[in-house]
């Protein structure tokens, strides 16, 4: 069973171990605390905040050689310039670093569709060469015409970008959270 362990705010205090790390990153209240707390079956592993901008650290869960990191969002404004830059280096040297790091999990807004700013996380985990999968959240709050859309966007982003492996997920109604599970386990077991 997952639980917390810490939290980091640089590399000299990350957690030491030996296991596999996947983390869970994207916008500020996107749902990467619902969904870790939906993916691991604990109502309130993650905090979860109404506010964005709460997660600032790394926070790690473990569960004996698993091991998940909650990354803070991005796009959040209402905190200091000089913050916001401390913020982003510490979230830079841990994915660019980490050597248990194994896949990167990027949050994404259905409702948002891809916002200029998650175009420019997108490119510059591209460029990290590490695999990465996009979770579309919140998908039970789009209508059928909002869903098309979302699939027309993601079909133009694989044809122009690069194609990519990605879930379009609900907490809330549980839509492809074990689809999520069966994808998180077969990393954590090394394939």
């Amino acid at each position: 069973m997952f639980k917390f362990v810490k939290s980091s705010s640089n590399k000299s205090n990350w957690l030491v171990h030996s296991g596999i790390e996947i983390c869970f990153w994207g916008r500020s209240n996107v749902g990467k605390s619902s969904l870790i707390n939906s993916l691991t079956n604990i109502t309130n592993l993650a905090r979860v905040s109404k506010t964005p901008g709460r997660t600032q650290l790394l926070n790690y869960f473990t569960d004996e050689n698993k091991v998940i990191v909650d990354l803070p969002g991005y796009g959040y404004a209402k905190m200091s310039t000089r913050d916001n830059q401390k913020m982003n280096l510490m979230i830079q040297e841990y994915l660019e670093n980490s050597t248990n790091l194994k896949h990167i999990f990027l949050l994404l807004d259905s409702r948002r569709g891809i916002t200029e700013i998650d175009a420019q996380v997108i490119s510059y985990l591209k460029n990290l060469q590490k695999p990465i999968s996009f979770i579309f959240t919140k998908f039970d709050k789009l209508n059928q015409s909002e869903k098309s859309k979302l699939l027309k966007l993601i079909k133009e982003i694989e044809s122009e970008w690069f194609e990519f492996d990605y879930l379009l997920v609900s907490t809330l109604k549980k839509t492809n959270i074990d689809k999520l599970k069966e994808k998180i386990e077969q990393i954590f077991k090394g394939e």
